[in-house]
């Protein structure tokens, strides 16, 4: 007896086969006839991609006028491309093209940012390029210090997430930046273990320092925990030393947090967190979106 072709396959069987393969590979299959075509378009197919939650996730959209699609498909991409505001519009989500997996962004309104309530020392503003209503701007502080957190229930499982600090700096120049390098860590709250700690610079590499203006300034000011009087030239931050921020797609500066594997499932809470506490010099310029949790 002569063996049939996946070809001669009735359409829906198609959709359950590509259901079970990814999102990449589905949009590949398309290309192999008409049939696969449709096929690879059904919802059938895209609603295994979509995040089990998705309905929960679109009525906690913060918008005036809802999530509008025609077809499963045309969700995923949605929330591929545009990501949508959620809880009161502090928080974002959108899923990572390749494979579906949910991307959070923590908007600076739902971090903890130490004087942060205070004028002197940090102002909230609007920015169009920002996808929240308000951003976190650094007047002018010694001690810098910020904190997040995510429960891993609403993370996509059995997933190892990255944590990115995304932020950008002040038209008229940014300085304090490069004299010592800042902390960020990524733990478990709860853990028996904290959070490995690196370190990492807010200011770009010397070959980008002019783009964006960063200004080192030879300050001298009085240091509370040591009792004396700090002079740190901008040369004590030499390559190698730290990480440094990379530019992303949007305009936006980032530099990695830190990452965790999300096996915790209903019971875990993640906290990421970035300070310079230590220097004890002044520093101002950077505007701060939020803090971003992606898929490695």
């Amino acid at each position: 007896m002569e063996k049939g072709s996946t070809m001669d396959l009735p359409e829906g069987c198609i959709s359950n086969i590509l259901s079970l393969t990814s999102p990449a590979d589905a949009c590949r299959s398309s290309l192999v006839s008409s049939i696969f075509r449709c096929a690879s378009e059904s919802d059938i197919v895209w609603e295994k991609f979509l995040p089990s939650d998705y309905k929960d996730i679109i009525s906690r959209s913060f918008s005036p006028s809802p999530v509008v699609f025609s077809s499963k498909k045309e969700l995923y991409s949605r929330l591929c491309n545009n990501p949508i505001l959620i809880d009161e519009g502090n928080k974002s989500i959108g899923l990572e093209k390749w494979n579906g997996k949910k991307c959070y962004m923590i908007g600076a309104k739902e971090l903890s940012i130490v004087w942060g309530d205070t004028p002197a020392y940090w102002r909230w503003r609007s920015l169009p390029e920002s996808r929240f209503s308000e951003v976190a701007e650094l007047v002018n502080v010694c001690w810098f210090e910020i904190h997040g957190k995510m429960e891993t229930r609403i993370l996509s499982p059995k997933t190892t997430y990255a944590a990115y600090l995304v932020f950008k700096f002040v038209e008229g120049g940014a300085y304090g930046l490069d004299f010592h390098p800042a902390e960020v860590s990524v733990r478990f709250v709860g853990g028996e273990v904290g959070g490995e700690t690196r370190a990492v610079y807010l200011s770009p590499n010397d070959s980008q320092r002019r783009q964006y203006q960063i200004v080192p300034r030879h300050i001298g000011i009085f240091s509370h925990s040591r009792g004396h009087i700090l002079r740190l030239p901008s040369s004590t931050s030499r390559e190698g030393e730290g990480q440094r921020p990379k530019e992303r797609g949007d305009g936006w500066m980032e530099v990695e947090m830190g990452e965790f594997f999300n096996e915790r499932g209903e019971d875990g809470e993640v906290e990421m967190s970035v300070k310079e506490v230590k220097g004890g010099h002044w520093k101002s310029g950077l505007v701060i979106q939020g803090i971003e949790l992606r898929p490695r």
